[in-house]
């Protein structure tokens, strides 16, 4: 479903993420998330953000940018979990193969380890 960002720009919301610290029980709030599109020169930024105070993003998507083929969530969690942090940075590539349904790519992270789904 398109929305507007105020400027009359329209944009569809059809990707979002969730980021649980499965430590503290706790949403992650204020990580930057960044979507990378695959096209014919490699990945490119599409959308980016920083998860709100109960973890979530949903990003905001030009309709050109939001097409059948290969994304990326880059989640910079190194600010989130503190210099000593294993994984300071997790990416997670996947492919959309309908762009007219909602794709739900939740992460629930650790300092230690991390794991993601295709959630709904």
């Amino acid at each position: 479903m398109p929305s507007d960002d105020g400027t009359g720009a329209e944009f569809h919301a059809r990707i979002s993420t969730h980021i649980l610290d499965t430590v503290s029980g706790d949403p992650a709030a204020g990580v930057h998330v960044r979507l990378d599109r695959r096209d014919t020169d490699g990945w490119r930024p599409v959308a980016e953000g920083r998860t709100d105070g109960d973890g979530r993003l949903r990003f905001q998507v030009p309709p050109h940018d939001w097409q059948a083929g290969g994304y990326r969530l880059f989640f910079s969690v190194g600010p989130y979990l503190g210099g000593d942090s294993f994984f300071p940075e997790i990416t997670v590539a996947f492919h959309v193969h309908d762009p007219g349904r909602p794709y739900h790519v939740p992460l629930l992270l650790s300092r230690y380890g991390y794991t993601t789904y295709r959630g709904s």
